[in-house]
């Protein structure tokens, strides 16, 4: 790694849209296993 080569690190906005995503996905998630809850208990 030369010293003149670009940060890894991506930038702002791509690292929010990713931590959005990660919290839709977690959110997406506790909504399937509740309607699967529901839809069980009836």
């Amino acid at each position: 790694m030369l010293w003149s080569d670009p940060e890894d690190e991506p930038p702002k906005d791509l690292r929010d849209a990713q931590d959005m995503l990660r919290r839709l996905g977690f959110v997406m998630a506790l909504a399937m296993i509740l309607a699967m809850l529901v839809l069980g208990l009836r």
